[in-house]
């Protein structure tokens, strides 16, 4: 079974994405979202995502909380509407730490969560994932895991297990008023 590491942003949206994987890859979560604002909500996220995957037997592993770094790289995009150009961006920012990452530990695929989310385009997502995946010599898993039910399936699974579920994407300049 070839080794697959997922990048997660979130319990609700890895609960769904890593239990179909792990029917054909060995899964490895890896929760890696500088992302995040504020930091109560980043451990937030990351505690339910721990408690899932402890409970499901996933290994999980914690990217670097580097988040001047993301702020650096979003300046410029701080007014851009969620679905905007900053999210390509962010996009991109996380997806490259997660395939550098699969490349230095003997990942052979590399997937994402993210085109989970219902603001999440899987055709933004899907390129960069493929175009990381290949500067780094992994497989990508292109995917639109909102679609054929599973979001709906995400969000059931989500509430049986009472997992968290935040009501923003994750950084500062997407949370709702």
């Amino acid at each position: 079974m070839k080794k697959l590491l997922l990048h997660v942003c979130c319990g609700p949206c890895a609960i769904y994405v890593a239990k179909k994987l792990s029917e054909s890859y060995q899964v490895t979560l890896f929760f890696y979202n500088p992302n995040i604002w504020p930091e109560a909500e980043y451990w937030k996220r990351f505690n339910e995502v721990e408690k899932w995957s402890l409970k499901e037997g996933f290994e999980l592993i914690e990217g670097r909380f580097n988040q001047e770094n993301w702020f650096e790289a979003v300046k410029g995009l701080e007014a851009e509407p969620e679905a905007g150009a900053r999210c390509p961006v962010c996009f991109n920012f996380r997806l490259a730490e997660a395939a550098r990452y699969a490349a230095d530990n003997g990942f052979e695929v590399l997937a994402s969560t993210l085109t989970i989310g219902r603001n999440k385009k899987a055709e933004v997502i899907n390129p960069i994932g493929k175009l990381l995946a290949e500067k780094y010599h992994l497989e990508f898993i292109e995917a639109d895991w909102k679609k054929k039910g599973g979001q709906e399936e995400a969000c059931r699974l989500a509430k049986e297990e009472d997992l968290y579920r935040q009501n923003y994407c994750g950084c500062k300049f997407s949370i709702r008023k």
